[in-house]
């Protein structure tokens, strides 16, 4: 009980929402350092995991507002959730395409974003596509980095999973 209420103490300081942006910052910058100095060409899937990534970025940033707010730090909780969750799917999905692959089950050829949010005309350098889904160009510790990415996004889910129950948890009471 202790550690949950320390828990849900820490998710009411603006520092552990900043924690959350600074790591998926630097997760971003890692793939940023392998498409443009390791000259690794992110895939469709590539692109839309970064999209979720970033929308984690946002909900830290979002939850970092006011994070005793109980409605602010929700709708931080709820983006987080929501993109750890969408992100752990299309890795998912990546990572089928890449051990199963079939002409009959391939990504896009081309990013597909909303006529309202172009990302990859507004910047090509970060959202444009133009490698091959199913290939697999860096493993580490035998894990593809779409497997490495299922891990990140499932640990997020599970991170997010303790730090939504210790919202319900009360103070602990002392013991004489």
């Amino acid at each position: 009980m202790r550690f949950l209420y320390s828990l849900q103490t820490f998710s009411k300081s603006r520092l552990s929402w900043l924690l959350l942006f600074f790591i998926i910052l630097a997760f971003e910058v890692t793939a940023l350092y392998f498409e443009h100095v390791m000259l690794l060409a992110p895939c469709v899937m590539c692109i839309y995991e970064r999209v979720a990534m970033l929308g984690i970025a946002v909900a830290a940033l979002i939850g970092a507002i006011a994070p005793r707010n109980p409605v602010i730090r929700w709708l931080g909780l709820a983006g987080w959730g929501f993109s750890s969750y969408k992100g752990l799917m299309l890795s998912l999905e990546h990572v089928d395409y890449q051990f199963n692959p079939s002409p009959f089950k391939t990504c896009d050829l081309f990013v597909n974003f909303p006529d309202w949010a172009p990302l990859n005309q507004w910047v090509p350098w970060m959202f444009e596509a133009y490698g091959d889904c199913s290939k697999v160009v860096w493993e580490f510790l035998g894990l593809s980095m779409p497997q490495w990415l299922a891990v990140i996004f499932a640990g997020n889910l599970i991170a997010l999973a303790f730090i939504v129950v210790s919202q319900f948890v009360s103070k602990p009471r002392m013991f004489s």
